[in-house]
């Protein structure tokens, strides 16, 4: 069975995280991936620890399945020249250094377009190319000046950046959808067209109702620790065992919720009748839920919630995550089999299903310059 992206040639020219994973993500799909790394190769090939199985770094295993592997010296005329005649060929062009870098070689996008016009080249950047342009794109600095960590955390707390390098996994769906767009206007046009994006419009874009609510009103969010700005009750509260995430939605669920705790009159207090009154009294709200919750287990609760019509469940660590969405029938985990060696591995799967050409997963990451002759034929072409 084919794939949507069967036939498109990708040179991968970025690191680390939000290039790779949006690589990735087009790999996945049949994009036939080439990366290409410097001696020294993708910094995450030495983030460890931790390692998996194969004594390799997992953070560069998550973002570079199903892609080969070239060395590649720009500053060597050679290489360079061999380079440029795998761009020649290609559809998509991917790169996330500092702006101005790659035009030092003649392989910015205004040279580059010259040579294959049909090109779309997405540019990844920390700030943009105008001012921003000599700022380091660090997923840490983007979540701070970019106002993430100004809402993350507790209210009598220090700001907290999220448990994950978000701002990059934002930046590499943006940029995966940009490539698909542009790849998409090509086929009326016959021409391709640059693809722009930065980590901080990426975060500020992200934010969503946080961003929306700051433009109408002036007014920057503070932190509510995982409260939710304009819903009560809609964050975590104690129990007797554990921590029990309730997010109730509307009157109905919030009568529900009234009935499982054991007092129905709750519903009917004036302080918690409609879901402003309980954003006012939030705090009241939460004291009273977690009175009545601790008589019980986070699990019980998040059983009888439930199936009572109330959104709820227990804290998982990202184990139980992984175990509950295979309990849900979800196939979060993928697994490859390499015919040469037959060892199999585990791989997160891709969260896009299609019904007819789905993701498939041919390869594992590629150690550093281990499709070398792909770069050498490039020269007897």
């Amino acid at each position: 069975m084919g794939q949507p992206l069967d036939g498109i040639k990708v040179v991968d020219l970025s690191r680390i995280l939000a290039g790779p994973l949006c690589t990735m993500t087009l790999a996945d799909f049949g994009a036939q991936v080439l990366k290409v790394e410097s001696k020294a190769g993708d910094e995450t090939r030495g983030w460890i620890p931790p390692v998996n199985a194969q004594g390799v770094s997992t953070y560069y295993w998550s973002v570079n399945r199903n892609k080969q592997a070239v060395i590649a010296d720009f500053g060597n005329p050679e290489h360079l020249a061999r380079l440029l005649e795998l761009i020649q060929d290609a559809d998509v062009l991917v790169e996330n250094f500092r702006p101005g870098v790659l035009a030092k070689f003649g392989l910015d996008y205004s040279r580059l377009k010259e040579l294959n016009p049909e090109l779309v080249y997405c540019s990844i950047s920390g700030f943009g190319e105008q001012q921003g342009a000599a700022f380091p794109g660090f997923d840490l600095l983007v979540q701070a000046v970019g106002g993430l960590m100004s809402i993350t955390g507790e209210p009598d707390g220090a700001p907290s950046k999220v448990g994950v390098a978000l701002v990059d996994v934002l930046a590499a769906h943006n940029a995966a959808t940009g490539i698909l767009l542009a790849l998409r206007e090509r086929e009326s046009s016959g021409l391709g067209q640059r693809v722009s994006v930065n980590l901080l419009s990426s975060v500020l874009a992200g934010m969503t109702n946080q961003t929306s609510s700051t433009l109408a009103t002036g007014t920057s969010p503070a932190r509510l620790g995982n409260a939710h700005p304009s819903i009560a009750p809609y964050e975590t509260f104690n129990t007797g065992d554990g921590v029990i995430a309730i997010a109730v939605g509307n009157d109905r669920q919030f009568a529900a919720l009234c009935r499982q705790l054991g007092d129905p009159a709750l519903a009917e207090d004036p302080r918690f009748v409609t879901n402003t009154d309980r954003v006012a009294h939030r705090a009241e709200l939460k004291a009273l839920i977690e009175a009545a919750a601790a008589e019980r287990s986070a699990a019980s609760w998040a059983g009888c919630l439930m199936e009572s019509g109330v959104p709820a469940g227990k804290v998982n660590t990202i184990a139980q995550a992984i175990g509950f969405a295979q309990e849900l029938g979800l196939d979060p985990v993928a697994v490859i089999n390499d015919p040469g060696t037959g060892e199999t591995t585990t791989h997160l799967a891709s969260p896009i299903g299609l019904s007819r050409t789905p993701a498939q997963y041919r390869s594992n990451p590629p150690a550093h310059g281990q499709h070398q002759e792909l770069f050498e034929q490039a020269a007897r072409a």
